[in-house]
């Protein structure tokens, strides 16, 4: 084990873009589905559905809480209807599931999705075994990253030590709140995001809240079980 995460004891996972390379696609999905929800909601061609949807994601986090926030929206509706996706892009991950495996401590999603979507992915990458939580976007009581009370609800919720746990995500700004509260943060780049949409969200690496920077998931795990 390499002493530098020796002390780790809870392993946290963004799931989208994080467990799986941004190209699988599954997150345009994701945003073409809420286009469609938002245009039908509200009566609006797709540009202004477009044009809603990014600045609800830009002011609140997620499109979701921008609707709830502003508009009284029961989440739950629209929660199936934009995971209501074609996962298969998504393919079995022998290496990351054997990588996941093999870390001491718990493993937990954190997730701005859903419950049922982080469970079809994980049934996808041929993880779904290894994850003692999934901590999505209800249990955070729809208070997404990067706001604090997502956080704070995660380590009320799982008995959660800051001290003794390692973020890992694909959007540099979902880590400092974590870097912050003391945990170990590491960026993983696997790919250009959708979610980005040029709001400069995914970070470089270089910020003082990023410990780690890693573009091979699996590998930086097997090294830290390896001692590398």
């Amino acid at each position: 084990m390499n002493g530098e995460f020796s002390h780790i004891e809870s392993w946290i996972f963004d799931l989208d873009n994080t467990l799986y390379p941004s190209d699988c696609g599954l997150f345009a999905q994701i945003d073409e589905r809420m286009g469609v929800f938002i245009a039908n909601h509200f009566h609006v061609g797709r540009g202004e559905a477009r044009r809603i949807q990014k600045n609800y994601f830009k002011t609140y986090g997620t499109t979701l809480n921008g609707l709830m926030a502003e508009h009284g929206l029961a989440p739950q509706a629209y929660l199936d209807f934009v995971h209501d996706i074609d996962h298969s892009p998504i393919k079995p991950d022998p290496a990351l599931s054997a990588a996941l495996a093999a870390l001491p401590g718990e493993r937990i999603i954190y997730t701005n999705a859903s419950v049922s979507h982080s469970k079809r992915v994980m049934e996808r990458l041929g993880v779904s075994g290894l994850f003692s939580r999934i901590h999505d976007i209800a249990a955070s009581g729809y208070q997404p990253k990067p706001h604090k009370p997502s956080y704070e609800r995660l380590l009320e919720q799982s008995g959660i030590s800051p001290q003794t746990a390692i973020l890992f995500e694909d959007m540099a700004c979902n880590l400092e709140v974590a870097h912050d509260m003391g945990m170990m943060t590491v960026l993983v780049k696997t790919g250009a995001s959708h979610a980005d949409s040029g709001l400069g969200l995914l970070g470089t690496g270089d910020e003082p809240f990023v410990d780690y920077t890693t573009d091979d998931l699996a590998g930086f795990l097997g090294d830290i079980v390896k001692g590398r």
